[in-house]
């Protein structure tokens, strides 16, 4: 038998492989050559550009009643509350059940909503660097205030965008659910990030975006403090990845310049994301950073969002299937959809 050979491009651009993911200890199914398959599936429309800037009947915009019966007040900034409806509860009752093997224990913590800005009509790429950095700056306080709390070991922050990601209002908005236990996503980062630590006294993710910056293959922004890129090891047809340069443990640790570079660089990834489809690019983005219950050396923080779009702002990708049963997996390579987005402007298309 003649082994034909072939070059590593050509191979992960054409041949189903799988990709391995650093920070998860898990895989991803990466399936190229079926980008070529005709499509029959569901469209919708597209998601335009709000134009109104103050909503009488959103629950977020400044001076409104919410549901709860709290007046929202007249912000003219940022602006966080404790969520009317909260997935996690501060006076949980503790306790521990276990019936052979039916096992369940309580969970407590802090849900909030954070305003992004009291103009309804605003998304993170149509907002200002200085508005961003306002954002950022809210971020970091909420961090504090809420991991300094004995019963809190770990702070998520997130933001969900679009009616496809289950964002039940439009204004611009994120959330923080703190609680006392770690998530089960944020203790795979932690083991893997920890094994490598212990292993070369360095970070995980310090070694891996050099590595990044050498090839230039799927980096799509970068600045003095900042990379932002599509990991090797992305599942979402248009994943990107924000990481400081400098290993930092969370958001407090950077000082204005870098807190700066943090917020241009969301501004600019955000904005190539609307210019993608000339829509406004629904995605759910989070921050991963270091749990609260102790000192972790070996984190290095950085933002993911995972946009659901796949070929135009009316086919997006769903998990199901195989993805649902078996193994996460994906049909544009993360080099394809790096090449896409770094050619794309960061001038928002509203403003062309």
């Amino acid at each position: 038998m003649v082994l034909k050979k072939y070059s590593m491009e050509y191979l992960i651009n054409t041949q189903p492989h799988r990709r391995y993911n650093i920070l998860t200890d898990e895989w991803v199914l990466v399936s190229p050559h079926r980008t070529k398959r005709p499509w029959q599936g569901k469209t919708d429309k597209s998601i335009t550009v709000k134009k109104k800037t103050y909503d009488e009947n959103c629950y977020l915009c400044p001076t409104n009643l919410r549901a709860s019966g709290d007046v929202n007040l007249d912000y003219k900034g940022t602006f966080s509350f404790d969520n009317d409806f909260a997935a996690l509860l501060p006076d949980t009752e503790g306790f521990t059940i276990t019936d052979g093997l039916l096992k369940a224990s309580s969970e407590s913590g802090i849900c909030r909503v954070l305003c992004f800005s009291p103009d309804h009509s605003l998304t993170l790429p149509l907002m200002s660097v200085d508005d961003i950095h306002q954002v950022i700056k809210l971020w970091q306080k909420e961090y504090k205030e809420l991991g300094s709390m004995p019963n809190i070991n770990h702070v998520q922050i997130f933001e969900n965008k679009g009616d496809i990601m289950g964002c039940s209002n439009p204004h611009p908005h994120g959330q923080i659910w703190a609680q006392h236990s770690i998530p089960e996503v944020v203790l795979r980062k932690q083991s893997q990030q920890q094994k490598y630590w212990n292993a070369n006294n360095r970070s995980l993710l310090s070694d891996y975006i050099q590595q990044e910056i050498e090839q230039d293959e799927r980096i799509l922004l970068k600045n003095d403090h900042f990379v932002a890129l599509v990991p090797y090891w992305a599942v979402w047809p248009y994943e990107t990845m924000i990481v400081p340069i400098n290993q930092y443990q969370h958001i407090n640790q950077l000082n204005i310049e870098e807190e700066v570079a943090f917020a241009r660089i969301i501004k600019d990834l955000t904005t190539k994301y609307d210019n993608l489809f000339e829509t406004s690019f629904p995605y759910s983005a989070g921050i991963h950073q270091s749990p609260t219950d102790k000192e972790h050396p070996e984190w290095h923080f950085h933002m993911l969002l995972y946009p659901p779009l796949l070929r135009s702002a009316e086919i997006k990708k769903f998990m199901v299937g195989y993805e649902m049963f078996a193994n996460p997996q994906r049909d544009i390579t993360a080099e394809q959809a790096a090449e896409t987005l770094k050619s794309l402007s960061t001038k928002h298309y509203i403003y062309n």
